[in-house]
């Protein structure tokens, strides 16, 4: 099958199919932040791609120096850049319609490998635990940072994460909020292969190319049971996951940490 364009009709990701193997770009480079519209053209190309009987893998990639760098959080409350998911009426009004477009990532049934160059931070690292496998370049580094913004975390994180490396090791991501670096990620199995700067694209095709060559029902088949009730999980927990973030963005802990982080600066905080 020959190199093709799929429909683009979205603003920030490209989608191309090469023999049977998708390729969704996201295109807000430097540092890809997500929010509501950009997890939703993500969701709606992988809808297209489910029902495409020429896709049979699906590569996950970003354009740019980091993965995704998670929620842009300017330079601190005030910032009109900062993103309004992150406010306190965003919590309430906004973030549990990115959590539903996060869960129709989880749904779809066909096999997805990340290529993870720079930053997975926050909801980015939620965002490259969508696929089942990770191709990561040396720079490339892996935060669950909320305890530093004064947040619970989100995106399905809770399940995510200890699913892929164990509770001990996703406990110590999460609530020291350290930064895990592509090695270390290789170790803890956060990580699955990891390439060359030059390489991660080509070799993140690789993968799904060696899935895409099997009998496209069994592979189907085959993962579905593997991430049985994977969904569901996702689908409960991020609702206790919002829950806690709302009113948790209410505390001045909170205030300080989304502040320090923007700032750059270790959070001094309160417990208020």
């Amino acid at each position: 099958m020959s190199s093709s364009s799929h429909p683009n009709q979205y603003d920030d990701i490209c989608v191309t199919v090469d023999d049977y193997v998708a390729t969704v770009e996201i295109q807000r480079p430097p540092h890809n932040f997500f929010d509501y519209s950009l997890i939703s053209q993500i969701a709606g190309a992988f809808d297209e791609l489910d029902e495409m009987s020429d896709c049979r893998a699906i590569v996950l990639a970003s354009s740019g120096k980091s993965f995704c760098a998670g929620a842009n959080f300017g330079a601190g409350s005030d910032d009109a850049s900062a993103s309004d998911e992150f406010t306190e009426e965003g919590f309430q009004n906004t973030t549990g319609k990115l959590y539903s477009e996060a869960l129709r990532l989880f749904r779809c049934r066909k096999p997805i490998v990340g290529a993870i160059q720079g930053a997975a931070i926050g909801g980015g690292l939620g965002l490259s635990l969508v696929p089942d496998f990770r191709v990561a370049a040396p720079e490339a580094r892996f935060s669950a940072n909320f305890t530093k913004l004064g947040l619970h975390p989100g995106f399905g994180i809770s399940v995510t994460l200890p699913r892929l490396i164990g509770e001990q090791a996703a406990s110590l991501m999460l609530l020291t909020g350290r930064r895990v670096k592509a090695e270390e990620a290789l170790a803890t199995g956060l990580v699955d292969i990891l390439s060359s700067t030059e390489d991660l694209r080509a070799d993140a095709v690789k993968l799904a190319r060696e899935i895409a060559g099997n009998a496209p029902l069994a592979v189907v088949s085959v993962r579905s049971t593997l991430r049985r009730g994977l969904a569901d999980e996702v689908a409960a927990m991020t609702k206790h996951e919002l829950a806690e973030q709302q009113w948790l963005r209410r505390t001045s802990d909170a205030e300080e940490g989304i502040r320090s982080v923007a700032e750059r600066r270790p959070g001094q905080f309160s417990g208020s």
